[in-house]
This record gives C-alpha cells, sequence and structure tokens, in this order.
C-alpha cells in the first residue's frame, strides 16, 4: 500500500466523510484529495488529472471548475455586505437573483424561500405544502406520497420521503416521519410489475391515485418526484407521467412538488427538466446548479396559488413558520446569479441537450456487450446499467462488489464517475465531444475489463 501524506492522513483522522465507511476509506483509492479544478478536469494532490464525469461528484458544477468570474462576483459582494437574516432582511443581490429565477422557473412560479441546498429545499416544500393547507382549514392534510428509488435529500423529513436507501434508513434511523407514503417508480428498464412500455399503460402513475384513494385524499397534502430520478439509477420519466401526475394532483385538491435539484438549472437539456414535459409544479425545488457549488444555496419555488393563500391570511399564521438562517445569503446570491449569466451566455443549456444526446448515443453503443443491460439518460445526466445476465436482467451481487472495483477502475483511467446500482455519468455542461469520447472509451475499456474478471463473454 502506497504511504499516505500528511495531509491525506489528517483528513482520514479527522474529516467524518459522508455516506463511505470507514473502512472503504482506507484502501488505496478510497478517498482522494483534490487540490484544483480547472473546466472539466480535477487535480489530485499527486497532480493526476482527472475528467470530473460527475460535476464534483454530486451533479453540481455544471459550469464547470476554477470560473474566477464566480469567484470574483462572490468576493465582491462578500466585501459590501455578505450577510443580513433573512427574517425581515435582504440585500440587492438576494432580490435580483429571486427575479431572475421567477424569469427562468416555468409557469407562474415566482416567489423564491432561498436556503442552503437541496434537502434544505425540500424540507421548505414539505412545510409550505402542509401550512398551505392548515390555511385552507384542511389541517387532516398531512401526507406525502413520493415514489420508490427517489432521493429528495438527508435532513429527516426528505430521508422520509426519500426511497432510495429507505430499507437501511429505516432499519436505522426508526421511526421515521409518519405520513410518508411510497408507490413504484417509473424505471421501465425494472418495472415493479413486469410489464413492458408502453402496454403498461403507465401503471405505476395509476397506482399513485389508488394510494390517494387508500390513504383518503382529504388527507394527503403533496406528492413529490424527480422528472429523473438522479441518485437512484437514472431514468427519465414516460411521456404521459408527469402529465398524469398533474391531473391526478388537480383532482384531489394535492399540491405536486417537482425536485430538481439535481435535474434543474440545464441538467437535463432544458433549464428545468419538467419543461421536457410541459408540466408546471406547485412547487419546485432547486439547488446544486443554481450556484455549480461556488456557493452553499437551494430554493423552493411557488406561484400565486401556494402564495396567495399566504398573502391573504391573517395574523400570525400567515407567515411560513420557517427558516433557515443562510437563505438568501447575499454573497452567495452574487455567485448565483454570475453562475446564471454564464449559463446563458455560454448557452450551456443547449450544450446540455446537444452534449447529451451524443453522450446517450455513445453509450447505448456499449450495449454490445454481454454485461451492459440499459444504457438511457436525459440532457447531461446518464446511466449504464451493468448486469449478469443480460436477458434475466440479473444484477451483479453484493459479493461481486461491482461498485467499488467499477468506479476505481475507470479512476485508474482517468475518470472520476459514480456506480451503485448503476455507472452514471453527469460531466459537466461545458463538454465538448472529446470529453464525450472519453467517457465513452472509458465506460466500454471498463466494461471488457470487469466481463473479463467475471468470466462472462
Amino acid at each position: 500500500m502506497p504511504e499516505r501524506s500528511a495531509e491525506e492522513q489528517s483528513a482520514l483522522d479527522h474529516i467524518w466523510f459522508h455516506v463511505t465507511p470507514p473502512k472503504a476509506l482506507q484502501v488505496p483509492g478510497g478517498m482522494t484529495v483534490f487540490t484544483k479544478g480547472e473546466g472539466c478536469y480535477l487535480t489530485d494532490i499527486d497532480g493526476r488529472t482527472y475528467l470530473d464525469g460527475v460535476s464534483g461528484g454530486a451533479y453540481v458544477t455544471n459550469i464547470g471548475h476554477g470560473r474566477a468570474e464566480v469567484a470574483e462576483a462572490l468576493a465582491q459582494q462578500a466585501k459590501q455586505l455578505a450577510y443580513v437574516t433573512p427574517y425581515n432582511f435582504v440585500a440587492p443581490p438576494t432580490i435580483e437573483l429571486a427575479e431572475k429565477i421567477s424569469e427562468l422557473a416555468p409557469g407562474n412560479l415566482n416567489r423564491v424561500f432561498f436556503v442552503s441546498g437541496g434537502s434544505e429545499a425540500v424540507e421548505t416544500a414539505m412545510k409550505i405544502a402542509k401550512q398551505y393547507h392548515w390555511l385552507n382549514g384542511e389541517q387532516k392534510r398531512t401526507k406525502v406520497i413520493s415514489r420508490r428509488g427517489s432521493y429528495h435529500g438527508s435532513t429527516f423529513y426528505a430521508m422520509s420521503i426519500s426511497g432510495a436507501s429507505h430499507e437501511y434508513n429505516n432499519k436505522i434511523f426508526s421511526p421515521l416521519v409518519p405520513g410518508c407514503a411510497q408507490v413504484p417508480n417509473h424505471n421501465c428498464y425494472r418495472c415493479e410489475y413486469k410489464l413492458e412500455y408502453p402496454q403498461c399503460d403507465i401503471l405505476c402513475v395509476e397506482m399513485i391515485e389508488r394510494q390517494i384513494l387508500h390513504e383518503g385524499p382529504e388527507t394527503v397534502a403533496a406528492i413529490i418526484a424527480e422528472p429523473v430520478p438522479a441518485a437512484a439509477s437514472i431514468y427519465p420519466a414516460p411521456a404521459e407521467y408527469l402529465p398524469r401526475l398533474r391531473e391526478i394532483a388537480d383532482k384531489y385538491g394535492i399540491l405536486l412538488i417537482l425536485d430538481e435539484v439535481i435535474n434543474g438549472f440545464g441538467r437535463c437539456g432544458r433549464m428545468f427538466a419538467c419543461e421536457h414535459w410541459g408540466v408546471v409544479p406547485d412547487i419546485m425545488t432547486v439547488a446544486k446548479g443554481i450556484t455549480s457549488g461556488y456557493a452553499a444555496m437551494g430554493a423552493a419555488i411557488t406561484g400565486p396559488k401556494v402564495t396567495e393563500r399566504f398573502d391573504t391570511a391573517e395574523g400570525r399564521e400567515s407567515g411560513l413558520n420557517h427558516v433557515i438562517s443562510f437563505g438568501g445569503h447575499a454573497a452567495a446570491s452574487a455567485a448565483a446569479l454570475k453562475n446564471i449569466e454564464i449559463i446563458e451566455n455560454e448557452k450551456l443549456v443547449e450544450n446540455s441537450a446537444a452534449m447529451g444526446a451524443y453522450l446517450l448515443e455513445g453509450l447505448s453503443e456499449l450495449k454490445k456487450h454481454p454485461i451492459v443491460g440499459d444504457a438511457r439518460g436525459l440532457g447531461m445526466l446518464a446511466a449504464v446499467e451493468l448486469v449478469r445476465d443480460k436477458k434475466t436482467r440479473e444484477p451483479f451481487s453484493p459479493e461481486d462488489q461491482m461498485p467499488a472495483r467499477v468506479t476505481a477502475h475507470m479512476q485508474e483511467l482517468g475518470l472520476i464517475a459514480r456506480t451503485a446500482q448503476v455507472v452514471e455519468f453527469g460531466p459537466p455542461l461545458i463538454c465538448g465531444r472529446a470529453e464525450i469520447e472519453q467517457i465513452v472509451d472509458v465506460m466500454e475499456k471498463t466494461v471488457i475489463w470487469f466481463s473479463k474478471e467475471m468470466g462472462i463473454g
């Protein structure tokens, strides 16, 4: 085992890393110290450069690394005024950012509750939904319906509605927040009903209506969904799914929350993924790409349907009973404004659509290999699903250690990707054809290598 530097050892001694088991951090390649980012590339402590295939590891750096203009905007605002409390104070860049988001957001979404990140955005959306119904005199509307396989964050409410790792979370952190009902997702490759699209008649979305009837429509506050679930296998919604979900929510007076924390700000080839389906939610959550990681920020965005109920209410209850200390942070708002300016001026949404199609085309060609079961994606968000048996779609077992081995092999070849149930890609939106071809090339070499390792083909 190569000797660790003092800096690497200090990181292992003093940083509590997120999610990753401590023993997994100890193995070679288990933990990497990065010292520099430029464009689509990251450089580690040893001077080795990698293509960043997942935008900082969590689909965040939409505009790429090392954008001095964003850092300068943040620093200039911090010199002038970094922070005021969001209770009843606000700074000019926060006002300007709220106006800009209202301009970009789909439909009539025009009021922004700023927070520090995606989990807080979802937590905020839940509170908005519940207080909205409370103000309407429908205090029984407390339940939330989400989908298995979804991911909405790690704060307690967000974790409770997340379908990804639900069994794990329930086992360790139980009891989770009550009133969280989960239904099958729209992963057509692994349909829980073992049906094929489109002959299935989108049974997965119809089951949401059945769940509402089972719970009692008068008890359901909201439905939450990611247009393209990203942290759990990456599968775009079928054409009819989101429009039908909108219909169901309206039919029963339920608020529809669309989680665009990962999908938003160009990641899926539109400014917001829901625009692909022409669906406007009642509440939309965003984070990550709002600043491309140059500052911590997220938001829950609503329109008049929701906000007018608060505006016309009387007394203290008319104010949303919720606060995030760093919501609407002035310096973070300045960074977000510059980030959005870059996205627009460099036409990164359009580039995401074009290069995303090129990426999916390349990854789809890998289905000729015996362990590649599926390739799917939308915009600059794509996945390759590796299977033991293409006919039965049997996944690799935990004993095969596919995620760790595949991820490590790609990193050895100079590509950072993320592997859980599938191999996930979400590179910066500034990627060109050369970077896309590098991703596909490394993925193919890894597929060939792992096939031989497993004795398949």
